[in-house]
């Protein structure tokens, strides 16, 4: 059945979010365009939002394929395609349309739409609508913020953070396959209207922002940056193109949960040179808590698939590669117990790897926790370093603290 979103006045705090942001209507519970996508009630960060199924005995033609099939109206192409025997899935490779955002952000779901690129998860069917689900078109994906970086990311070596000034470029991908009730970067994640732009536009925009900043370093984040396959390796190819001096430096950070052997593979192939890879945890509870991700099974196959994306990297480019390794702390999420097994887990398969501990903070739906003082991330330094690890780093209330504290 369709349904449509509605707004609960009691938790609304009239941010202003959800219509600006995350509808693909006029604004939430404007209900002749409202097409039960789901992505406002995901991204609203008060959980003011709610979907309500109604009855609709209506149903229009639509071509998919060149075959003409009748659903109902006031649905998404998403769930149209459902309707009409497409598997959707989460992890690549499990089924014919994957899905991995619901909000418009990734465009991994795009299909042709009248001729025109269209994410199928927020876009809602027509009468007369001719949908191209396998389309051999350039890629396109939501991408902001070229901005320029003092610190960088978890993919950035240590002797860089030190440095006075800016040290990198970075832009952020819309949409994630995670729903962190504690999200830093939301207006990212939960961005369904930003301009999608092919891999030369993206690139193109980069490159100008490196002789902006006049920096070496080029790294793209999120959200979550490798959803859209396709679109990150066109990116890299083309901003290699740009970019063929020896001192251009390619990095990716990322969660790691859909990085398999192949495409890092891909990845270093296409231009890759440094990659920061965010490990939410050890535990499977632990992970779900932090990450939002409810079905365990899907759960566990992303943490499992970052953990093996960390030690491949390690085994088959450490001499290539830079590699850097994060890890979330706040007592209200993960206990110093599971840091240290963390630590020896990592320890076991690279001691020197740098690892750059994450001071989480109050953010999105969690506001009510506190960020870890200064003293408890000294605590976690230690703990991590007394596993034997080398390289550990902590952010902290006061900045960094690294090797020679």
């Amino acid at each position: 059945m369709p349904y449509i979103a509605e707004k609960n006045l009691d938790k609304c705090r009239h941010c202003g979010f959800c219509d600006e942001v995350a509808c693909s209507s006029k604004y939430v519970g404007y209900s002749e365009e409202c097409t039960g996508c789901g992505a406002c009630s995901l991204a609203c960060p008060y959980e003011a939002i709610q979907m309500i199924e109604i009855r609709n005995g209506k149903n229009i033609s639509i071509t998919v394929d060149g075959a003409i099939i009748s659903v109902p109206e006031r649905i998404t192409v998403r769930k149209a395609l459902e309707m009409c025997g497409h598997k959707v899935c989460e992890f690549p490779g499990e089924g014919d349309l994957f899905v991995p955002c619901k909000t418009g952000g990734c465009w991994s779901c795009a299909v042709l739409v009248n001729g025109e690129l269209r994410p199928g998860c927020v876009t809602a069917v027509k009468e007369g609508m001719n949908i191209n689900t396998r389309p051999e078109v350039t890629p396109k994906r939501p991408v902001h913020g070229w901005m320029g970086h003092a610190v960088g990311g978890v993919g950035t070596p240590w002797k860089l953070k030190k440095s006075c000034g800016f040290i990198e470029t970075a832009c952020f991908t819309c949409g994630c396959n995670f729903q962190c009730p504690q999200c830093q970067n939301w207006t990212s994640t939960y961005n369904g209207k930003e301009i999608a732009l092919t891999p030369r536009e993206a690139a193109l925009l980069m490159s100008d922002a490196r002789r902006s900043y006049r920096v070496d370093r080029m790294a793209i984040s999120g959200g979550e940056c490798t959803l859209n396959r396709k679109w990150l390796i066109e990116y890299l190819r083309e901003l290699k193109k740009q970019n063929p001096d020896k001192n251009a430096r390619f990095h990716v950070d990322t969660n790691g949960s859909i990085l398999t052997p192949d495409y890092l593979d891909e990845l270093v192939e296409a231009g890759m040179t440094d990659i920061g890879i965010d490990l939410k945890s050890l535990e499977l509870d632990t992970f779900a808590h932090i990450t939002g991700v409810k079905n365990k099974e899907l759960a566990k196959k992303y943490l499992e698939t970052a953990w093996n994306a960390v030690k491949y990297i390690v085994d088959n480019y450490s001499e290539k590669i830079f590699i850097g390794i994060g890890i979330p702390y706040n007592k209200y999420l993960i206990s110093c117990e599971e840091i240290e097994n963390v630590g020896e887990k990592i320890r076991t398969i690279d001691e020197q790897v740098q690892v750059c501990v994450l001071d989480y903070r109050p953010a999105f739906r969690r506001l009510y926790i506190q960020r870890p003082e200064y003293e408890e991330m000294v605590n976690v330094w230690k703990i991590l370093s007394g596993t034997g690890l080398k390289t550990v780093i902590c952010q902290t209330v006061k900045g960094h603290i690294g090797p020679e504290l």
